[in-house]
């Protein structure tokens, strides 16, 4: 049996609905990109910051999950940057640049109406200037968003625990079918919602974003440990959950 297969098994024997659908009443992928299709218009100009390769869209387990986290076609444009060049080689862009984080984005002023960053956030070192050129490029009314561990919650205590030259032996345990070239550096500067806040400054930006648990991540190879996660999630507060979503309007 596979890694893959067995977590599919672990997962499925945990949560029973994944056979209606082929996700959990919790995953954080339906709950990120629920609220991000329900803030598109066909008439958009949309950045997906840190697009990658896409190949999480080629990976998806249920089609309706694929499809809801698709961006391609239903907006006007969807433009994709990344630090790597792999970017190049997504097709589910209508266009492609790899950016340099140091510098200003390849952008004018008010550009896009919305952007979005998924799992992206973790690994970024001068959140003054991520934040300043979001702000930049964005249109009034535009909306930033953003899926990324919470700095508090078991994936960031674990990732901050364990040093970065680390990560990668870690992560080749835990999931064997990650391809090296797709483990970063993590740097968790803008990770709790109090950072939000700070970062986001709330006399430029509206506030509506918030904590979730999904799923256990980076466990499902192991059926008991996916039951402890979950009873940690009941026993913790909210503030230590796992995933933080980020959303907020530029005023």
């Amino acid at each position: 049996m596979t890694a893959t297969t067995k977590q599919a098994r672990n997962v499925s024997s945990v949560y029973p609905e994944v056979g209606a659908g082929g996700f959990t009443r919790t995953d954080g992928t339906v709950a990120f990109y629920t609220r991000v299709n329900a803030l598109l218009r066909p008439d958009m100009t949309v950045l997906d910051f840190g697009a990658g390769r896409g190949a999480q869209l080629y990976d998806e387990v249920s089609p309706f999950r694929n499809e809801l986290s698709k961006m391609q076609g239903k907006t006007k444009r969807l433009v994709g940057v990344d630090v790597d060049p792999a970017v190049l080689e997504n097709p589910f862009l209508d266009e492609k640049h790899v950016i340099d984080p140091r510098a200003p984005l390849p952008f004018e002023a008010r550009s896009f109406d919305l952007i979005y960053a998924d799992w992206v956030l973790e690994h970024v070192d001068t959140p003054e200037n991520f934040v300043g050129e979001a702000y930049r490029v964005l249109k009034p009314g535009g909306w930033f968003c953003a899926r990324t561990p919470n700095r508090w919650g078991m994936t960031g205590l674990g990732a901050n625990l364990i040093p970065n030259r680390l990560h990668n032996s870690f992560l080749n345990k835990l999931q064997p079918d990650r391809e090296e070239c797709d483990i970063f550096p993590t740097t968790y500067k803008m990770n709790t919602l109090g950072r939000v806040r700070k970062y986001f400054n709330p006399s430029e930006w509206d506030n509506f974003s918030y904590t979730h648990n999904p799923e256990p991540p980076y466990v499902q190879r192991f059926k008991l440990l996916i039951h402890l996660a979950n009873l940690f999630f009941r026993l913790t507060p909210s503030g230590m959950a796992t995933d933080l979503h980020v959303f907020v309007r530029k005023r």
